[in-house]
C-alpha cells in the first residue's frame, strides 16, 4: 500500500549520512521492482537424466567414472617406475664405512668376497663374506666425491689386483628421475581440472558433455508436503490452478466439447503474495511429476548453455508426460528482446528465451505438459511469451484484502500456541497490504518474542510488536537523547496525531511513539478502516496535510527546523507528482497523463511533454503542497493547546494509542503511571526482594554463632 501502517514519521538519521533516498518512502503504485523469494529449489542433477531420482534417465548408480586415456596409463607408468626405483634404491643400500682404510682391512683380512667389489659413480661397494651378527647388511660401501674417481680407481686396482668391475650410471634411470616430479605436478594439475570442468558441468557424461542437461528437481506430493489447505488468502488464484489439476487427472472430461489443456500459466504477483507457494501446493496436489527450475539457471558461461538446457528440459518433459513444469522468476530469461545493455544476436540471454518459445510452440496439446511460471515483473516480458497459445492463462496473485489475511493468519496460527486475548481479526485490520510473508514473519516473531520472555503462550501485545518490528525495524528503547531532541521528537508527533485526530477524510489514528524504531526516531500509526484500492482526492489531501503537521509543529515549539522530516517531504512530494502527472488532478493540465512508459529498460527517460507543460506541473505541484502546508498550519494554530498536551504525554509515557491522544484532547487525565514510575516501582521490588533474601541468610549466620557468657560482651565478628 503506498501508505502503510505508520505513515509519517521522524527521522533521526543525519540528511548528510542518509540522504533523500534513504527514508522509508511507500510509492503511491505498486512496486514490482523487487524479486520474491525464490522456492522451487535449483538443485543440480536431484531426479535429473544421471540422477538416479524419480524422473531419471540414466543409470541410478550415481555419475560415471571419466576415462583415463593415454595420459593416465602414462601417469600411472610414471607412479610404478618411481616405487621401483625407490625400492631398488633402498635395497642397495648397506654399511656405510667412513674410511678407506677400513675397507681396506676387511679386504686384506679375507672379510669381502674378492669377486663383488664394484666402482660406481658414488663409491666402491662390495659383499661380505661373513656376518658377524644377524640381521646386518651384506653390503659395504665407502663414498667418495666425483673428483676423486681416478684415484679410487687407481687405489682399487692396486687392492684387488685388477679384480673389480666398474658400473656405469644408470642414463633412463636418471632421466626418470629428474622426469617424475614434473609428471606428478601436471598429473595433479590435470586431475584437479578435469575434475572441476566436471563439476562446473554438473555430473557424469564427460568432461564437458553434461553442460547442456537441465538442473531441474523433481517434485513429488510426498516431497513437498504443501497442499492446497496450506494456501489461502488467494482463492480466485487457487480456483484456476485447481482446474489444470483436475485437467491433468481427467483430460477426456474437458475435451468432450472440444476444449483444450492451457498449455501455460503465468503467475504476476509483488515478492511474497505466494506465487511459489501456490506452485508447490500444485506438486503436493497432483498426481504427476513436476519438475521444478529457477530462470536463472538455465545462463552459465559458455554460450549455448540455456538453450540446450531448455530443450533437455522440455525432451525430459514429454517422456514423463502428463507432467508440470515450474519455471520460476522466468524474467531472468524472459525480458523483452532487443532492450537494455545485453542486446545482440548472439545474447545468451535471448537464445535461451527464442528455445523456450520455440519448446513451447513444438508439443501438442495431447502431450499434457503444462508450464506454470512465476514473476513479479511482468511488464518486461517479451510479447512473444505472454501471447495467448504460449501462456494462455496470466493468474495475478494480489495482496490479500482483510479476509484473506485473516484465513492466512489462522493458517500460520496452527503452528504456533497463542493466547486467550489474542484477536485475530484485530490484526488482520491493523495489518493493510501486507503479504503472506510478511504475516507469516509477524507470527514467527511474535513467537521468538513470547519465548524469549518465558512467557507459556503468544500475547496480543506481541503480535503487536511484532508487526511494528516487521515493518519498520525493532524498538530501540535503550537509546537515550538528550531533553531537546527528546522534546523536539515529541513535538513533531504530536503535530502528526493532532491532524490524523481532527481529519475525517484520513485514516484512523492507530498510536503514536517517540521510541525510536529502526531509521525513525518515532512514528505515527494510522489503522486503515477498509483496504484501498484506489485514492479520492479528499483521501490525499487529508494525507498531505497530516504528513505536514510534524515539520510545523516542531518549528513553532523549537523555534528551529530539523531533518527529521525528510520523509515526509519525500511522501507529500510524490504524493502531489503523482496527483499531477497521472492521476488528472490539476484544473490547469486537465484530464491528461503527463508519465511516459515504463523506461526502466531504456538509457535515457521518455518525455511525452513540453518544457512549458514540465514548468506547469512543477507550479501546480507547489501549488497543492502550499496549500496543503497552509491548511496544516492553521489547524495546528487553532488546536495548539492539544498539540502541547498531546507532546507532554509523549514525553512522559513515550507511547499512546488512539484512545489516549482523544482524552487528552478531551481535557482528560489519563490516570496511569508513567514511565518514570514504572521504573521507581520495578526498582523498589527489587531492592525488597534483595532485603528479604538477605534476612534469612543473617539469621542463619547468627544460628552458627557460640553463645555469650553472662555478663560479657559478644566479641565483634
Amino acid at each position: 500500500m503506498p501508505f502503510p501502517l505508520g505513515s509519517s514519521h521522524h527521522d533521526q538519521t543525519n540528511l548528510a549520512t542518509r540522504g533523500f533516498g534513504g527514508s522509508d518512502i511507500r510509492s503511491l503504485q505498486q512496486n514490482t521492482d523487487g524479486k520474491g523469494p525464490s522456492g522451487g529449489g535449483n538443485q543440480p542433477n536431484q531426479g535429473g537424466p544421471n540422477g538416479g531420482g524419480p524422473g531419471g534417465r540414466g543409470p541410478a548408480g550415481g555419475p560415471a567414472k571419466p576415462s583415463k586415456g593415454l595420459f593416465g596409463f602414462v601417469i600411472f607408468l610414471a607412479i610404478g617406475l618411481l616405487v621401483f626405483l625407490l625400492i631398488s634404491s633402498l635395497g642397495s643400500q648397506g654399511q656405510r664405512l667412513s674410511q678407506w682404510q677400513e675397507f681396506k682391512s676387511l679386504y686384506t683380512s679375507g672379510q669381502i668376497d674378492q669377486r663383488s667389489v664394484q666402482i660406481r659413480s658414488t663409491g666402491v661397494y662390495a659383499l661380505q663374506s661373513k656376518l658377524s651378527a644377524k640381521g646386518e647388511s651384506p653390503m659395504v660401501y665407502f663414498e667418495f666425491g666425483p673428483d676423486q674417481s681416478k684415484f679410487m680407481t687407481e687405489e682399487v686396482a692396486a687392492l684387488t689386483g685388477g679384480r673389480f668391475e666398474v658400473k656405469p650410471p644408470s642414463i633412463i634411470g636418471n632421466m626418470l628421475l629428474s622426469l617424475i616430479p614434473i609428471l606428478l605436478i601436471v598429473g595433479l594439475i590435470w586431475f584437479l581440472l578435469f575434475r572441476g570442468l566436471r563439476g562446473a558441468g554438473g555430473g557424469a557424461g564427460g568432461m564437458l558433455g553434461n553442460f547442456g542437461k537441465s538442473r531441474h528437481k523433481v517434485l513429488v506430493k510426498e516431497k513437498t508436503g504443501i497442499t492446497f489447505g496450506d494456501v489461502a488468502g488467494i482463492e480466485e488464484a487457487k480456483e484456476e490452478v485447481e482446474e489444470i489439476i483436475q485437467f491433468l487427472k481427467n483430460p477426456k472430461k474437458f475435451m468432450r466439447l472440444g476444449g483444450r489443456i492451457p498449455r501455460g500459466v503465468l503467475l504476476i504477483g509483488e515478492p511474497g503474495c505466494g506465487k511459489t507457494l501456490l506452485a508447490k501446493a500444485i506438486a503436493g496436489e497432483a498426481d504427476v511429476p513436476f519438475f521444478s527450475i529457477s530462470g536463472s539457471d538455465f545462463v552459465e558461461m559458455f554460450v549455448g548453455v540455456g538453450a540446450s538446457r531448455v530443450r533437455d528440459l522440455f525432451k525430459q518433459a514429454k517422456e514423463s508426460a502428463p507432467c508440470i513444469i515450474f519455471l520460476d522468476e522466468i524474467d531472468a530469461v524472459g525480458r523483452r528482446r532487443g532492450g537494455g545493455v545485453t542486446s545482440g544476436g548472439h545474447d545468451e540471454r535471448e537464445q535461451t528465451l527464442n528455445a523456450i518459445l520455440v519448446e513451447m510452440d513444438g508439443f501438442q496439446s495431447s502431450d499434457g505438459v503444462i508450464i506454470v511460471a512465476a514473476t513479479n515483473r511482468a511488464d518486461v516480458l517479451d510479447p512473444a511469451l505472454t501471447r495467448p497459445g504460449r501462456f494462455d492463462r496470466q493468474i495475478v496473485v494480489n495482496l490479500p484484502d482483510v479476509k484473506g489475511r485473516l484465513e492466512i493468519l489462522k493458517v500460520h496460527a496452527k503452528k504456533v500456541k497463542l493466547g486467550p486475548n489474542v484477536d485475530m481479526e484485530r490484526l488482520a485490520k491493523v495489518t493493510p497490504m501486507f503479504s503472506g510473508a510478511d504475516l507469516a514473519a509477524i507470527m514467527n516473531e511474535a513467537a521468538i518474542s513470547a519465548t524469549l520472555q518465558n512467557k507459556d503462550f503468544i500475547e496480543h501485545e506481541d503480535l503487536e510488536e511484532a508487526r511494528d518490528k516487521v515493518k519498520f525495524g525493532r524498538a530501540k528503547k535503550s537509546r537515550v537523547r538528550e531533553a531537546d531532541e527528546n522534546k523536539l521528537t515529541a513535538y513533531h508527533e504530536a503535530g502528526h496525531a493532532v491532524l490524523q485526530a481532527l481529519q475525517k477524510d484520513g485514516d484512523p489514528l492507530h498510536k503514536v511513539t517517540i521510541i525510536p524504531r529502526g531509521s525513525a526516531g518515532g512514528a505515527t500509526f494510522s489503522m486503515p478502516d477498509k483496504d484501498r484500492y484506489g485514492y479520492g482526492l479528499k483521501w490525499l489531501s487529508a494525507t498531505i496535510r497530516m504528513a505536514c503537521g510534524g515539520r510545523i509543529a516542531e518549528t513553532k515549539a523549537m523555534g528551529d527546523a530539523s531533518s527529521g522530516a525528510v520523509s515526509d517531504i519525500a511522501q507529500v512530494t510524490r504524493i502531489a507528482r503523482t496527483m499531477v502527472e497521472e492521476w488528472g488532478m490539476s484544473p490547469r493540465l486537465g484530464f491528461i497523463r503527463y508519465t511516459g512508459s515504463d523506461t526502466r529498460e531504456m538509457y535515457v527517460p521518455e518525455k511525452t511533454h513540453s518544457d512549458q507543460t514540465a514548468r506547469l506541473i512543477d507550479e501546480e505541484v507547489r501549488r497543492i503542497v502550499d496549500e496543503a502546508y497552509t491548511d496544516a498550519t492553521r489547524m495546528l494554530e487553532e488546536n495548539w493547546e492539544k498539540v502541547v498536551a498531546v507532546a507532554e504525554a509523549l514525553l512522559k509515557y513515550e507511547t499512546l494509542d488512539a484512545a489516549d491522544v482523544y482524552k487528552i484532547m478531551r481535557g482528560e487525565s489519563l490516570g496511569r503511571p508513567t514511565v518514570a514510575d514504572l521504573l521507581a516501582i520495578e526498582a523498589k521490588k527489587n531492592i525488597a526482594a534483595a532485603a528479604a533474601n538477605a534476612l534469612p541468610a543473617a539469621n542463619d549466620r547468627a544460628k552458627d554463632l557460640p553463645p555469650s557468657l553472662p555478663g560479657k560482651l559478644p566479641r565483634p565478628a
